[in-house]
């Protein structure tokens, strides 16, 4: 940024990161001498006056927002075109770097980082203020342990619009809520649910949900169940696992009701401490009373009740073997009464009904089969690529019957003609209107709404286009919107089939092209310079000694060289030196 004082006040020092609204500077207030941070907005939303009021009135309200796990928010100003939110400056890093550096994480500095951001949320989901896109990128850890939540100026509070009245969806995919998701608008629980997602991956030292894009990674929000965190790290106990996994539950409903009761939840576990890992101690034995004079009061010990006499009945040896022999002799007239009946044919009438009932069954079958065995069998016709009148032609022409089936999209077969047959073509099948050949119609290509993602990052605009099935082809061009965003895209608002190619122009910057100049004269040359947006800083007269073969082919006072060198892009306003060769 060109212009290092706003409002003759805050001085921007250093950058301390961008997103996709605004770069972060840290800054020092010239009027109080302390040191802030400052957030300045891309400059494409400088001229979307609806934007700007929301998030005047937003800023505003955090400001009067005061949390020690909040940061400050001081003042929101403008200078020009330039739109600034100042805040406090809080030394340290932020949790995505500490993850990265060192995840997982201690247990007990994972669960006390999350208590204090669900107490902060608990203080401005009070206020009716709900952040929208809690992750470590958005929680600053101070050098002396201090954790405080960053970036409620883009927040939404009770008073506020719709998520995305602006153009812009609020969130980051990676800890977005299965609601938002969904185009749903947020509440508490969403910001619990992103809170959920960040101890996860405080724990585990990786996010639950991983993709090739953003999109993809929403949709797993939305439909997958996350892993469970002990499969990535054992030492996680059970009762905190089930904490983190409650508060990332799909339905708002399940997450606990509150930033308060999730915080309370993790204060409880703290104190507590890990009893996964605590080893018990065995109970003492029971110690024997000692009866003394004095203690008269002591308990007597209680007997358990006697055993019932007949609980183990004593087997009575002489009436067992005794009934054991009666009983051994009915079995033996049982056995011989059966075998006099079998030697007499009793049995015989019911025999041969069993038999007759066995075979009667089985021989219907094989006289069908018999009779079907006789039909002829020809080959299916080959009707992909005909109308369906014509399919229903060739195949009822072959004897078999004709069912449609549902029709459906084909990127190869033109709409209205068969896609798809079964059985497929050539198979033999028997000759009969019961042999049906199912057939699928073509609806043609799909088409498919080109999302709009003009205005948004070139990264995360060709993901989304990818992953709605389009090809991408990327343009550049110089413009005031902030470097890396999309100008315009062609088409846009129209259907168009699976895999054509949609065009996005991405902005380069307030930048320019240094144009070619070699071999004008010095006044064509300044007024091509001037006409790009750019001055000639200085002329630099050289002579054949220092040109070489640059002599023989530009003639006295013709232009040889230009630094930058023609092509290069620079930043408008920016100096030109020219090489002359001496007149």
């Amino acid at each position: 940024m060109q212009q290092k004082i706003l409002n003759n006040r805050y001085e921007l020092e250093q950058k301390l990161g961008e997103g996709g609204m605004a770069r972060v500077y840290r800054g020092r207030d010239l009027r109080l001498n302390r040191p802030v941070a400052i957030k300045v907005l891309h400059s494409q939303y400088a001229s979307d006056t609806g934007f700007l009021q929301r998030f005047q009135h937003e800023a505003q309200a955090v400001a009067n927002l005061r949390h020690p796990n909040i940061v400050d928010v001081y003042d929101v100003g403008q200078d020009g075109d330039i739109h600034y939110i100042v805040m406090e400056y809080v030394p340290g890093s932020d949790l995505k770097a500490l993850i990265l550096r060192q995840a997982p994480l201690p247990i007990e500095q994972a669960v006390t980082i999350a208590e204090a951001v669900a107490r902060g949320l608990e203080a401005a989901h009070r206020l009716g203020m709900i952040h929208r896109d809690i992750k470590p990128q958005n929680i600053i850890v101070g050098d002396g342990g201090v954790v405080k939540i960053t970036d409620f100026g883009i927040a939404k509070s009770k008073m506020s619009t719709a998520m995305t009245e602006t153009g812009v969806t609020f969130g980051t995919a990676d800890y977005i809520s299965p609601e938002q998701a969904r185009g749903l608008p947020a509440t508490p629980q969403s910001d619990i649910y992103a809170l959920g997602v960040t101890l996860y991956e405080m724990l585990t030292g990786r996010l639950p949900f991983t993709g090739d894009s953003s999109v993809v990674v929403a949709m797993q929000h939305v439909n997958t169940e996350p892993p469970p965190l002990r499969m990535y790290n054992p030492r996680v106990p059970p009762q905190l696992e089930g904490i983190v996994l409650r508060a990332i539950s799909k339905e708002p409903a399940d997450r606990p009701a509150s930033a308060r009761e999730f915080a309370q939840q993790l204060l409880t576990y703290r104190n507590s401490g890990e009893q996964e890992t605590v080893i018990r101690p065995a109970p003492r034995p029971a110690q024997p009373v000692q009866r003394t004079p004095s203690s008269t009061t002591a308990p007597r010990p209680v007997l358990p009740p006697p055993r019932p006499a007949v609980a183990e009945a004593r087997p009575n040896t002489s009436s067992g073997n005794f009934g054991g022999f009666l009983l051994g002799l009915l079995l033996l007239g049982g056995v011989l009464g059966l075998v006099y009946l079998f030697a007499i044919g009793a049995f015989d009438g019911l025999f041969s009904l069993a038999n007759g009932a066995i075979n009667r069954p089985t021989a219907l079958p094989a006289a069908t089969t018999t009779s079907t065995s006789t039909l002829p069998q020809v080959p299916v016709p080959d009707v992909v690529g005909k109308t369906e009148a014509e399919a229903r032609t060739q195949v009822q022409g072959a004897g078999l019957g004709v069912f449609v089936a549902e029709p459906r999209h084909s990127d190869t077969i033109t709409a209205g003609l068969v896609m798809e047959q079964f059985p497929p073509a050539q198979m033999p099948v028997t000759q009969a209107a019961s042999s049906v050949v199912t057939l699928t119609l073509s609806l043609g290509p799909e088409l498919i709404d080109v999302p709009d993602v003009q205005r948004t990052r070139a990264a995360d605009a060709r993901n989304l286009l990818i992953a709605a099935g389009f090809q991408v082809q990327v343009q550049e061009e110089p413009s005031t919107l902030s470097e890396g965003f999309v100008l315009r895209q062609d088409p846009v608002n129209v259907k168009l089939p699976r895999g054509q190619t949609v065009t996005i122009v991405v902005s380069i910057g307030n930048k320019v092209v240094v144009p070619e100049i070699t071999g004008l004269s010095e006044a064509d040359a300044r007024a091509r310079i001037e006409a790009a947006g750019l001055f000639v800083s200085f002329v630099d007269q050289q002579g054949c000694d220092k040109l070489g073969d640059l002599c023989n082919r530009f003639g006295p006072g013709l232009i040889v060289s230009s630094d930058p060198r023609p092509g290069t892009r620079v930043e408008r306003g920016s100096g030109v030196t020219l090489g002359q060769r001496k007149p």
